[in-house]
């Protein structure tokens, strides 16, 4: 007769595919995962995206929307900057590919309300890093450095 896994073992492998999975959804996968200024074929990409994708809100120079810290009338708030003025590079890379691809709604939770729509249906992982990618390329080598610095914490 077969021995029965114990709970110990069945949970610890619970665990493990469960802390894979988060790696995942946070992360994206494959060989384009990451954000990488440098990467000029992969910024390039991201440029036009991002003039698809994300400039009507967020501004063709990363500006964002006027008074982006102050609420709409409708409870909601304008879309920020991703240039150096903004909060974008406070933010580490596995936080910013969760909230291009699910949206803020789904990773702050509670029934948050926002505009911006989650791009996991639009976007391929891999074009969402590209983005990323674009947007950290127009920041100052300073704050580039201190966003590498947030997302190794």
């Amino acid at each position: 007769m077969a021995k029965k896994p114990s709970w110990l073992i069945v949970g610890l492998a619970l665990l493990i595919a469960g802390g894979a999975g988060a790696y995942y959804m946070f992360t994206g996968s494959g060989a384009a995962a990451g954000i990488d200024p440098h990467n000029r074929t992969k910024v390039a990409l991201g440029e036009r995206l991002y003039a698809d994708n994300c400039a009507a809100c967020h501004g063709s120079q990363l500006e964002g929307q006027a008074d982006w810290r102050q609420r709409l009338p409708n409870g909601r708030l304008p879309a920020p900057p991703h240039d150096a003025s903004g909060h974008t590079w406070h933010h580490p890379d596995a936080q910013l590919f969760a909230l291009t691809k699910y949206g803020p709604a789904a990773i702050v939770g509670g029934g948050y309300q926002s505009d911006m729509p989650a791009y996991e249906g639009t976007l391929s992982d891999a074009e969402i890093w590209a983005v990323l990618s674009y947007i950290k390329s127009r920041w100052p080598a300073e704050i580039q450095a201190r966003h590498d610095q947030i997302s190794r914490q």
